[in-house]
């Protein structure tokens, strides 16, 4: 597949046809690839460093991992499925229903994996981008005249950084990279961080150890999951009566997204879910030292709020400590805390997130006058406009890039959007017969100024410091909206903010 450049593309519709270098094979770069196709567009690749699609879905494969928003939502609108057997999709059916996708709408013959993106650097004189791959060791260069980066922000695995890591003589791998081959029956099992990913493996792994030590810095706040099997009888309803899950998708959107008010109007809404959140610790843990040691100390929203109905009974277990005592170092054989006990290991599991803040660009991105994005967001925190477009990076687009995070709603939503502004800014390069459109600084500079000013009544600087955050506080990961105005916003591009080049 070799597509032709803007430069000899003619002016028809039909003919319009820019090489689209698509970094990521996820939700996001799935569905952006079904938004070419649906406007008549195939010069494009999806490039994907590792060896199928899936993203997220394809490299937590942990014990227990699970979506924590209700599966009729956390998929593609144009494309339900109506055969999902929870109310919460597991991770090997969300990796499946991607599949699926990427097959059914004639994606696949579009993805190169095994194609790892390690530079994109804009030509001024030629006007396009040039991307660098790593194709199983060997560097290619590639051409670009669109560059859409989908390869999302929970893609780069978070070592902790303690000192004698690398003197551990046992078994140490992330959440992330789960190593299935290795058995954890009767072994002494350190696990470090208390987020997502570990309140879903924690209770998986518990009954086959011998002994958990579980490493706290902060309590998170767990709210139940009211998870359940989605029985033969609903399955033929949305199969053979599509609107019902239409409607049942539209009544999961609504509850979650009045959500927002308590996050971003007046979080002092917050206090009610606070005391069904305590009240529902108070039911799961009995033992009042246990407790006091899992009541988190800040308000609820301020970090990640999860979503677990096992998570309480697992630590509860005669063969689990949960240790709040920070640690100071990690030896051969085990971790030493900062009261200098020694908690000895055989397997240490890191479920320590991901590098979202304060770290360079997935990968590196240079730009007009050798603007370099990794330097910027270390610098300023990532920041773009709409979470897409950045100022001197002309055609260069981002998909859940910053400030499109949630924390109480569906990413496929924010994605969907964002899908649906960058195919706008590509109709309107056709529709000037442009070659590039590059952002105007101060409308990136505004924009962020009044985003930055609006997440000051939001929940998540009421005190707390969370993975949304840089060090210095300033919050780029997530919205502080609703979602259905982060919509009206990606619907159609403000050609004015904008410079277009011929």
């Amino acid at each position: 597949m070799t597509p032709t450049s803007f430069a000899d593309s003619a002016d028809s519709a039909a003919s319009f046809a820019p090489r689209i270098a698509i970094i990521g094979s996820g939700f996001a770069g799935i569905g952006m690839a079904i938004r070419l196709l649906r406007m008549g567009i195939t010069s494009f690749t999806v490039y994907e460093a590792a060896g199928d699609i899936g993203g997220t879905w394809r490299d937590n494969t942990y014990p227990g991992a699970a979506c924590d928003v209700p599966s009729h939502l956390y998929s593609f609108s144009f494309e339900p499925n109506p055969t999902w057997s929870r109310a919460f999709g597991g991770q090997a059916e969300i990796f499946a229903y991607l599949k699926h996708c990427a097959r059914k709408y004639g994606v696949e013959r579009f993805i190169r994996c095994n194609a790892k993106v390690v530079a994109a650097r804009f030509d001024e004189t030629r006007q396009f981008w040039q991307v660098e791959i790593d194709a199983n060791g060997t560097r290619e260069p590639i051409e670009a005249d669109v560059v859409i980066a989908a390869s999302g922000p929970l893609s780069r695995p978070a070592m902790p950084q303690i000192a004698g890591l690398e003197r551990f003589e046992g078994k140490l791998f992330h959440s992330a990279r789960w190593d299935h081959a290795y058995p954890l029956e009767g072994k002494r099992v350190a696990v470090i961080g208390t987020g997502a990913s570990a309140i879903q493996f924690v209770p998986q792994i518990q009954p086959r150890v011998a002994h958990l030590d579980l490493f706290q810095r902060t309590a998170p706040w767990i709210m139940p999951k009211p998870d359940k099997p989605v029985g033969p009888r609903a399955q033929w309803l949305f199969r053979h009566l599509p609107f019902t899950q239409r409607f049942v998708r539209n009544a999961i959107y609504w509850q979650l997204e009045a959500r927002a008010i308590a996050f971003v109007v007046n979080p002092k809404l917050m206090k009610l879910p606070m005391k069904f959140g305590l009240s529902y610790l108070e039911r799961r843990v009995k033992d009042p030292a246990l407790r006091a040691t899992l009541t988190p100390n800040h308000r609820l929203g301020c970090k990640r709020v999860l979503l677990s109905s096992d998570y309480y009974p697992a630590l509860s277990q005669p063969n689990v400590d949960v240790v709040t005592t920070g640690i100071r170092e990690i030896v051969a054989d085990g971790i030493v805390t900062e009261d200098g006990a020694h908690h000895a290991a055989d397997t240490i599991i890191c479920g320590t997130g991901f590098q979202v803040n304060d770290v360079r660009a997935p990968f590196e991105v240079t730009g007009i006058a050798g603007a370099d994005l990794g330097e910027m967001w270390l610098r300023d925190g990532p920041e773009a406009y709409l979470g897409t477009s950045v100022a001197d990076f002309p055609n260069f687009f981002m998909i859940v890039g910053p400030n499109t995070g949630l924390g109480h709603n569906s990413m496929i939503y924010m994605i969907e959007s964002q899908v649906q502004y960058i195919g706008d800014c590509l109709r309107e390069l056709r529709r000037r017969k442009a070659r590039t459109m590059n952002l105007r600084a101060d409308v990136q500079r505004e924009f962020n100024a009044r985003l930055q000013k609006d997440m000051q009544h939001s929940v998540w600087v009421s005190g707390c410091h969370s993975w949304y955050q840089t060090k210095s506080g300033k919050v780029t990961a997530l919205w502080p909206g609703f979602t259905f105005s982060f919509r009206k916003r990606t619907r159609r591009v403000r050609a004015r903010e904008y410079r277009f080049a011929r």
